[in-house]
């Protein structure tokens, strides 16, 4: 149905709605991602804590670009519809996990439906709006809606953690998902762009992309365990480069590409899509890994560590409001980009000063400088991004856009695990060695960081060193410090990350909506 023949209230449900299956997958990432210390520790698997993200971004990696095509190939509703049902399914299933591998594999399959969902959400947009102008507005309120999310979800994911159980931080998915399905399914329209004869798409593509995505993952996991320099993972990373490579030669060589050979052509896009990897290793790094340094290292709870977060997703949101309010009076819109990279280095910077005494008050505006940095960067990715693309490829630079994010937080999640447990696991080792401990149950208790946030391995602790006559608090200082050391690494790296798409933003293609609109308001009307 074209949009005049729609009410601006059947829009707005609409829409209403895609912000509903948007916020599953914001929900579900600031939730989980505070109650994953305690997760490890009832559930004894914090060799598998990486994985518990890991899994969910495969499958987010995979899906996105291949549902963003046949979205743009068979309309996007049905799409989202599955998507919303299977992520409430697999939900269940992480709630009900009673070891940490099922809740690996349940993540795994959340994040094939959490990647459909995001295939496809941010090209509805368009599809309900087709006018530039009243894009940007709605790609905010979308933005917003995620940033809500976000913000509640450290706080809520502390309070059900400390007050009720983990597993409703799963649960909790369950309304927000009827709700989407039933918006959904009765407002959004089903539209179509392209005719039957043009509905193909190429599913060897879809294989190598897999085969690569997998192969980079265990290449990363691989090499956490065993080094970077060794045969087996030079060969692990060259194999999964040439599948990676394979993939993006084929796409020039099929009739019905996942990624449009015009796309990865255009400079421009290229740039973004590498903006893209870069921001989601950094946003995932802060998301994912401070939660354990403020429980681990500083001593909160669940629910005081959400809260000092909160800052960092409420901004996101904010960030995004005064992001729509700017563009479409700035003449070189693209350059607010830079702007916010340039904030996440100052306060990625701020972050590597973070002690247990540092006040809270402080650290919550830190949180609150990264979240409005990410305010700027995030939805310009994807509008820009669709601007390259053209009408006819909205869902293929929606998915690009969420896709390389997802690639970047896989990539940032592998790399922050190998920098937390080599630097913790380097100041252990000098501690044992300075109090020439030998106890081989003493060295498996401080072999982890999961000493610090499970109260089991605390008691053990004590026991052992009061049976052998040594102080247990040096130990646990060791431990705390090894954490922070390991975190702060990862907030330098940031950092750097930051400067150098700082440098890639500045040299982005010229992007305005302000002339889009004034184009528009000079045309005759009819």
């Amino acid at each position: 149905m074209p949009q005049s023949e729609r009410s601006f209230r059947a829009s707005l449900a609409a829409i209403a709605g895609i912000c509903l299956a948007f916020m599953l997958i914001a929900i579900n990432t600031s939730v989980v991602g505070t109650a994953m210390p305690r997760i490890v520790a009832d559930l004894r698997g914090f060799d598998l804590y990486q994985w518990a993200a890991s899994a969910f971004l495969v499958g987010n990696a995979v899906m996105i670009p291949i549902t963003g095509r046949l979205g743009d190939l068979y309309g996007r509703k049905p799409f989202v519809l599955t998507a919303v049902l299977f992520f409430a399914i697999a939900s269940v299933a992480c709630g009900f996990s009673q070891t940490m591998l099922q809740l690996v594999i349940s993540r795994g399959l959340q994040g094939l439906a959490g990647g459909m969902l995001l295939g496809v959400a941010s090209a509805c947009v368009p599809d309900l709006f087709p006018d530039a102008a009243q894009r940007v507005r709605w790609q905010v309120l979308l933005s917003s809606s995620y940033g809500v999310a976000l913000a509640v979800g450290p706080w809520l994911g502390g309070w059900l953690t400390e007050h009720v159980s983990w597993r409703f931080v799963f649960f909790v998915n369950l309304p927000v998902a009827l709700a989407a399905l039933l918006m959904v399914w009765i407002f959004f329209p089903h539209i179509v762009h392209h005719e039957e004869a043009d509905r193909s798409i190429d599913w060897l593509g879809a294989v190598l992309l897999l085969l690569a995505i997998c192969g980079l993952l265990g290449s990363a996991e691989y090499s956490q365990g065993h080094g970077f320099v060794n045969a087996v993972s030079l060969g692990l990373w060259t194999a999964a480069s040439i599948l990676a490579y394979s993939f993006f030669r084929h796409q020039y060589h099929t009739t019905a590409p996942i990624v449009p050979p015009k796309v990865l052509d255009d400079s421009g896009a290229r740039k973004l899509m590498l903006l893209g990897v870069l921001t989601g290793l950094t946003m995932f790094m802060l998301i994912f890994y401070t939660p354990l340094l403020l429980q681990g290292s500083f001593g909160q709870s669940p629910n005081q560590a959400g809260l000092v977060m909160t800052p960092l997703l409420v901004f996101i949101t904010i960030g995004s409001i005064v992001n729509g309010r700017l563009l479409p009076r700035l003449r070189r819109a693209e350059r607010i980009i830079a702007w916010g990279q340039l904030g996440m280095l100052i306060s990625c910077l701020l972050l590597t000063q973070l002690e247990s005494q540092t006040p809270r008050g402080l650290m919550m505006l830190i949180f609150a400088l990264c979240g409005i940095s990410l305010g700027f960067q995030l939805p310009n990715l994807t509008l820009q991004i669709m601007a390259v693309a053209g009408r006819a490829n909205l869902g293929v630079a929606g998915a690009l856009a969420q896709s390389t994010r997802m690639i970047g937080s896989m990539i940032g999640v592998g790399i922050a695990s190998v920098l937390v447990n080599t630097l913790y696991a380097q100041k252990i080792v000098s501690v044992l060695e300075k109090y020439h401990i030998q106890d081989s149950a003493l060295i498996s208790l401080l072999s982890s960081p999961q000493i610090l946030i499970r109260r089991q391995d605390q008691e053990a602790l004590l026991e052992l060193t009061h049976r052998l006559g040594v102080d247990a608090v040096p130990l646990m200082q060791a431990a705390r410090d090894g954490l922070v050391n390991g975190t702060h690494a990862a907030f330098i790296l940031c950092a750097l990350i930051s400067g150098f798409s700082i440098l890639i933003s500045l040299r982005l293609p010229h992007y305005t909506i302000r002339t889009q609109r004034k184009a528009q308001d000079d045309q005759p009307s009819d």
